[in-house]
This record gives C-alpha cells, structure tokens and sequence, in this order.
C-alpha cells in the first residue's frame, strides 16, 4: 500500500528492561526513523530528551536508537534538522507511536540563539541584533580562515593583515586587531593575553568541528563583561552526544595551499563520549608591499617618496636615518634615509603561513541532565600580523584548557590560556638592527649605518664641490657610493645577520619578541523561572598574568605582571500580552585592579505581530564599557621613532610632535621660547575605561512567506574615548624643559633615545564621540534551488568636535554591501557565491595611517555529493577576480585563492 504524507513519520517504541530491577535502573529503548517530508530518509537529523543530554543523530537510513530511564515517562523528544522546522514530540507512555513530519524550513526563521541574552530564543525574538550562521551556511564559507568569511554577514566589518590574522567588529572602530569585539568558542575568550587580540580563528576550532556562529551587535557588557564594547562573536563547537562519528576534509589550491581537518567523536555506552578534532593547514602568505613614505605625524623628518636622500617607506624596514649638523658640510640640518628591504627580502625563505590545532577532550554523563567535560587546545601557527609594527609571528602558539559542570539551566567553567612568542619577530626592528650592527669587515669597528651615512656625506660634498648646484647629481652619487653598505638580500652576510638578530631578544640588538602570558577565568551561571519573571544570574573572575621580560610589558624585573578583573550580572525577563511583548533588563557590575568599579545596564522590548508572532518589532538600550588593553596599561616598546608606553600612572604632559619643526627658531630667541612652546602643550591624563551609549530600533520577521527582512539604526555616543596620541615628553611624564628640548632636537637622531623623547601613549578624549548607522538585509528563500541574499551597512562618525590630530582608529567604510545566491540542484549538486564590495577609508594604526581605496571580492563554491561513498566533491575560491583588496592600510593585498577538495561525514 503506497504511503500517505502524514503515514508516520517517527516510530517510537519503549522496550522495558526485565522486571524485579529497581525503577531507577530500569532502561527504556527509543527506536525511530526521521524522513523528510517527501518520504526520504533524513541522515544527521538531532533527537534529543528535551532538559537532559540523552540525544543522538540518525544514521544514513534515518534510524535512531536512544536509551532512557523508564521513570522519565512522560518525555519530550525535540527532532531538528538545519533547514527543517524543530519538532517535538511528547512520549506518554511505554509503546507510544508518534507521527512527525520535519517541513523545509528554508527562511530559517526558527533558528535559536543564545548569544543575545546568555539563554536560548527564537533568533526573531532576540531583543537586539544578532545573527547566526549554522553548519550548512558555516560550509559554503570559501576562505581558509573562518573570520574573513564571517564579512559578507550583515554589519560585520573584517579586517586582514596575513594569511591567518584577521580581526573583526560591528559598528565601526575596527583594525587589525578585535580591541572592541569579544570572540568567545564555548564562552571561552580565544584572545592571546600578551597581545589582547583574537588572531583569526587561529585559537580557535578547526572548522570541521563547529556548530554555528553566532554575531550579537552592539555594545554588550551587560552581560559579557569589559571589552564586549561592539559585539560578541560566539563560536559553538559540535557535541560528540549530538554529532558521533568520524569527519574528514581536505583542500588544495593556488599560492601551495593545502588543508586537512579531521573529527572523531565516539560514545562509551549512555553516559561518556571522546572527541577529537585537528588540522592543519598552509599557504604562501600576504606579501605587504606599500613604498609610500609615512607621514609626519609618524616620521616628522621623513623626505617625500624617492627622495635621493633615501625616505622611510611603510613596507620597507631598516631605512634607518641620520640627521646631519654642521659636521655634514651641505647636508647640514638635512635627514639621510638607508634604503633599508622590503618585507619579501626580509622575511627570505620564511614565507608560508601556515597553522595547526588539536582540540581533545573527553564528555561524561554524572546524570541525564548533568554533564562534566575536560579540554585541551593546542594551537600554533606562523603568519604576519600588523599594530603598533608589522610583525612575523613565527610558531606563535597558544594551549587552553578547560573543565566544565554543565546542565540545561546552569554551568560552572574554568579554563587558563597560555601564549608563546617562540621564535616571532618585529620586522621594523630586524631590518633597523641588521642595519646597525656592527660591520665584521670594518677595521674600526663601525656598523653598516655608521659607514653608509659617512660614504653618503663625503660623496655628496665632494660631487657638490665639483659642481655646484647640481643637488640632484650630488644625491645620486652619493647613493651609489653609500650603496656598499647595505647587505645584499639573500647574501650569505645578509642570511647570517638576518639569522642571528631575529632570533636575539636582547633589546636595542635583537627584534625576535616572546611573550608569554597566562589569562585565568572562572565563571558561573544559573537561570530559572519563577511566576513572575525569568532571571538569569551570573560571574566571573579573570586574572592576567603577563609576562614579556620587558621586551613588550613593562616587566623589567623578570616578575609577571598581575591584573585581575570580576564582575557579576543579573537579568530579569518578563512576557506580556499574550507573550506579544517581551521585556527584558540586565545589568553588570565589573571592577579591576586599576580602575573604579563599572555598572553596565541594558534594557529592550520586543513586539511581536502576525498569527505566527512572524513580526517583530524591537527597541534597546545599552551601556558598555572597554577597559584598556594590557598593552594600554603596561606597555613598553621603543621604536626608536617614537617609544610606546602604558599609561596608568600620573600621565604625561609635553608638547605636540608639531614643534619639533619649529623648534630651530624656537630655541633661538630664549626670551620668548616658552611662550611660543605654550601653543603645542599637550596633555594625556591617565587612562581611565571608556564608556558608551547606543540606542537601537529595527525590525525583524518574515515579510511573506521566504521572504526575511532584517533592518535596525542605532546611535552610539561614547565617552572617555580611548585612542592615542603622540607627544614630546620625557619618559618620567613630565613635560621637558628648554635645555632638555635643546639637547634632544641637536642628537643625530632627534627624540629618539634619551629621556625626552617622541612618546605614544592611548588616552581619553574629553569630547564625547558620536556614531550612528544600520543596516538592511533582505533573503529570499522560493526554493531549494534558487536562494538570494543581500544585505547593504552604512557607518558614520561624527568628527566635527575631536582635537586635532586624535586617532579614532574608526577604521570602517561608509557603505558597504552583500550580495549572494545559493541552492541545489538534481539533489546532488549545490552552489553558492557572494559578492562583496566596501568603500575605502582612513585607516589608521600605531603602525602606520592612510587611505584604503575601495576593495571587493568575489567567493564562489560547488559541491557535488556522493552519498554512497558518504562523501561531498568541492571547488571554489575567494576573491575569484583578483580585484584590489587591501583592507590594512600597511597590510597586503589580499589576492586570489582558488581550491579543490573533498569532506567525509561516516555517522
């Protein structure tokens, strides 16, 4: 007899164990198939004990078989699907059978998040922005970095400086690290301590093995803590009780990329699991290769770009400079730049990027509704990185470990991560050091630097001697005969100096960098219901402990540095109307070590309209905070043009790095010098947790049938707003005196050694700084085989009231827009390509600041599966047409990367 659509869909029946055992022991069998609604079998569908961890997946004919306590009955068995509307289904009694029927549920509307606000809801219904992406969007994502994929989500913003390093932000203030933006696997912090960035996905989970990624927009403390300032990214890895088997993956492409992943996961019986997930993957790296001369505000005395007097370049590193007095003859009050390498000659042979991770851990049941895991993370890789210089991080490696209680309405974590510089190194540094080393050839003991300014000086002089004048002339001899004196690129000298001074950490001599830091945390969590409200409450207590041997913190005495922070939260969330309308508030209160204590609130309502609640209507208001960085804090890095500093003790007063120019004329007339130093005074108080404010409406809900609409505006007003500034101070803060001035401008090279010096420091403006911006995103799901998407972000700040020459680091375009499309086609053929286009910007950093023009890419991948062989064909690439796609400025081009590969999937 042929079957019915609504013939049974889910056959449960309940095999009890043999009598005289005691209730508590005995065992029920939960035995089913799950079909889609044409009649097939659905493999990798969820069944899941709602409130317990009792749950597994169907294997490749649809079938599941759980195991339950008898004296459970009556339970309910959610069964999901990505794609498919969650059903659930009440089991009464022993031998009941159930008809389920999963429907295609393309819009996605029914998605759960937990992001928004720490419990699960309906992703329509969240009371700010959030987004998801879950496995079957998570795999149409084509770059070898699970971040920069995350871009062609609405209102994120993502920034790339190496093959592995990216950073990302909502709402603006991005760069190349997530100073603003919490990235969280499993409500674990993925930040290196020592740096206080998120490197990619680097320290996180191999793609393979997550479940979703959620994206909350906006400023987050409330509940997140410092630093959840303009979002929270929240990375959910697969349970090995939900996912069970073995998974493989594995690519290659152009620029020598190659990539394997791989994930097992196994069940002991009910109650314990193993899960292991690894990969390892490498490519050619992003080459930056920008010659532009920096500006004065990084170089005051920099020479215009092919200047004969040499300049210094963005991407050229170790054009080390000399400022001629009168011993110079005609160079007198001129700078002379080496030529100094680009990044290419100096990084040699160094120039695959590559990274692994292994993530063991082990799962176990202590009862249904409680379960107990252990992790460990080992994480290590090599790729260029750009902030306050560019660097190689070279075998950068991280190790995270973490015990966890868990159950459905509460948790307690733990977890330590520890990072290792190993053999990374300051690129700036190696080529100024190389370049200052001492020159084994020379009879006197002079370094490279010191000989190529002399040879530079006696050839100019003596060329202007024979024919004066001829300026042009003078340089270009005088270039050729300095020109012995810089090493040759891949020279058995330059090969030998380039070896020894990246792996020496000894400061002014080596440029190799190996921190090592260790971050604590301990949070805890309960929510529960009661008649009038729901309330989740929770805390958290961190602690870093950095440690850097005063090559990047302050440390000069060998001890870590520790600084610890803890907060607790509270939120109350009530539903009314016919649960139509949802409010909801949470607050925060967060201390530290070295600032007052913080109270963050958030308040949002929610109105739903339509028979279904498909409408919803929403309004929010949010208070964050963001704590300076530990570099903010406890920095302590020269340079040598400018000596970066942490800025928690009395501040600093100086003048602004503009009177250097004018100080030759300053210094001159003693009677009024002070009075004409009094228009550059500046001022950078000690730093204190910057503020802000945002109030957000929008609306989200599905407009008519497949047709979701997500559009929000918000307007963000911060306060003590944290960026940096650069001044002429002495090291001790205080402002220098006129003799102290005098003898730093005469030294040959200005500022840049002794104890008045070119200091930068982060700071709190006094204006308050205003944004604003929204976002549209519309998604058309009308089949299986046709799916578009399109989603356009606007970001605006407000300059008109900041001091001059304050460095917002907004980093963000204007516009900036989404579009995409895919499907399925004969069942086993699936497609998906985006295109994606941003206006260029002012970038800026403490590395390097400029005009980024626009950029855009173009990612594509098909897929062609083969069931019997349980194994799914791919091909695709990022950036298929190679367009102009710089999103640092100092950072590289960020080409093209096409691959071929195949993925496993044994349930």
């Amino acid at each position: 007899m042929k079957k019915s659509l609504f013939t049974p869909l889910i056959t449960l029946s309940v095999l009890s164990m043999p009598a005289g055992l005691a209730q508590a022991q005995t065992q029920a069998e939960l035995i089913g198939t799950v079909q889609t609604d044409t009649g097939e079998p659905l493999p990798g569908a969820t069944v899941f004990v709602q409130g317990t961890y009792i749950g597994g997946t169907t294997n490749g004919q649809g079938m599941f078989r759980l195991l339950v306590p008898a004296h459970s009955l009556p339970a309910t068995v959610n069964v999901s699907f990505v794609g498919y509307e969650t059903h659930k289904a009440v089991i009464e009694n022993a031998g009941d059978k159930l008809s389920v029927v999963l429907l295609p549920s393309p819009a996605q509307i029914n998605e759960v998040v937990v992001s928004a606000s720490r419990v699960e809801e309906n992703i329509l219904r969240a009371g700010v922005t959030v987004d998801k992406l879950n496995t079957l969007q998570l795999g149409r994502l084509t770059q070898p970095d699970l971040i920069p994929g995350l871009a062609r989500m609405k209102g994120v913003d993502v920034t790339q400086s190496g093959m592995f390093m990216s950073s990302l932000s909502t709402r603006g203030f991005n760069g190349a690290t997530s100073e603003r933006l919490v990235q969280l696997i499993d409500y674990m912090d993925t930040q290196s301590p020592s740096l206080n960035i998120n490197a990619g996905n680097a320290l996180g989970l191999p793609e393979i093995d997550i479940a979703s990624v959620e994206v909350l927009h906006g400023p987050s403390s409330a509940l997140y803590g410092a630093n959840a300032f303009n979002g929270v990214v929240l990375t959910n890895s697969k349970d090995p009780y939900q996912y069970e088997g073995l998974s493989v993956r594995l690519r290659g492409g152009n620029r020598d990329y190659i990539d394997g992943q791989l994930r097992y996961a196994l069940r002991f019986g009910r109650k314990a699991a193993f899960k292991v997930s690894g990969s390892y993957t490498r490519a050619l790296d992003w080459m930056a290769e920008n010659y532009d001369a920096l500006s004065g505000a990084y170089v005051p005395n920099n020479n215009p770009a092919g200047s004969g007097l040499g300049y210094d370049a963005v991407n050229r590193y170790g054009d080390v400079s000399n400022t001629f007095n009168a011993s110079g003859g005609a160079l007198n009050g001129k700078t002379v730049f080496m030529p100094g390498w680009t990044e290419r000659q100096l990084i040699a042979g160094d120039r695959y990027a590559q990274l692994y991770r292994v993530v063991p851990s082990f799962h176990y049941l202590i009862t249904d509704k409680v379960k107990a895991m252990v992790e460990f993370k080992r994480a290590e890789g090599t790729t260029s990185y750009q902030f306050t210089n560019r660097y190689r991080f070279k075998n950068f490696a991280s190790n995270q470990v973490r015990a966890e209680l868990k159950a459905d309405n509460w948790f307690v974590r733990a977890y330590q991560t520890q990072d290792f510089g190993n053999d990374s190194y300051d690129l700036p540094f190696l080529g100024a050091f190389m370049q200052t080393a001492v020159d084994p050839t020379s009879t006197t003991g002079r370094s490279y630097a010191q000989q190529y300014f002399q040879a530079y000086a006696v050839a100019y002089n003596t060329y202007l001697a024979r024919t004066p004048g001829d300026v042009a002339g003078a340089e270009q001899a005088a270039q050729a005969a300095a020109a012995r004196y810089q090493l040759t690129p891949g020279s058995a000298e330059f090969n030998d100096l380039r070896k020894r001074v990246s792996q020496d950490p000894t400061a002014g001599k080596g440029a190799r960098i190996n921190p090592s830091s260790l971050l604590n945390d301990v949070s805890a969590q309960y929510d529960f219901k009661t008649r009038a409200v729901d309330v989740v409450i929770g805390g958290a207590y961190r602690q870093y402990r950095l440690g850097s041997d005063g090559q990047l913190f302050s440390d000069l005495d060998g001890k870590r540095i520790v600084n610890p922070e803890f907060g607790a939260y509270l939120q109350l969330t009530k539903q009314l109307l016919q649960e139509r309308l949802k409010l909801t508030a949470a607050g925060r209160l967060d201390d530290s070590k070295n600032f007052k204590s913080v109270f963050s609130p958030r308040a949002s309502a929610v109105y739903s309209l339509g028979e279904q609640k498909q409408h919803n209507l929403r309004a929010s208001y949010n208070q964050a905070y963001r704590s300076p960085t530990q570099q903010g804090q406890y920095l302590n890095l020269d340079l040598a043009r400018v000596l970066l500093l942490g800025n928690i003790g009395g501040g600093f007063q100086g003048y602004s790095t503009a009177a250097a120019s004018q100080l030759g004329s300053i210094l001159t007339q003693p009677a009024t010098a002070q009075e004409r130093l009094a228009a550059y005074e500046l001022q950078a108080d000690r730093l204190k947790p910057e503020r802000v404010a945002t109030w957000e409406v929008g609306y989200k809900g599905e407009l008519v049938k497949n047709v979701v609409l997500d559009v929000n505006y918000y307007r963000s007003h911060y306060n003590d707003f944290i960026g940096q500034v650069r001044l002429i101070s002495n090291v001790d803060g205080s402002r220098p005196t006129l003799p102290q001035l005098a003898a730093a401008a005469q030294s040959p090279q200005p500022f840049q050694s002794g104890t008045t010096r070119v200091i930068q420091v982060q700071t709190n403006a006094n204006q308050e700084v205003r944004t604003s911006g929204g976002l549209v995103a519309l998604t058309w799901t009308p089949t299986k085989q046709l799916n578009l998407s399109g989603n356009y972000t606007l970001n605006l700040i407000d300059r008109s009231n900041l001091p001059e020459g304050f460095q917002t680091y907004y980093n963000t375009p204007k516009h900036k827009y989404n579009l995409g499309a895919y499907g399925e086609l004969a069942k086993r053929f699936s497609y998906s390509v985006n295109y994606r286009w941003a206006e260029g910007h002012l970038f800026e950093s403490p590395f390097a600041a400029g005009q980024l023009a626009s950029y855009s890419s173009l990612d594509a991948q098909v897929g062609y599966q083969l069931p019997r062989l349980h194994t799914t064909l791919q091909a695709g690439g990022s950036n298929l047409a190679d367009a102009r796609n710089i999103q640092v400025y100092g950072g590289p081009q960020i080409g093209r990367l096409v691959y071929a590969g195949l993925s496993l999937d044994l349930k």
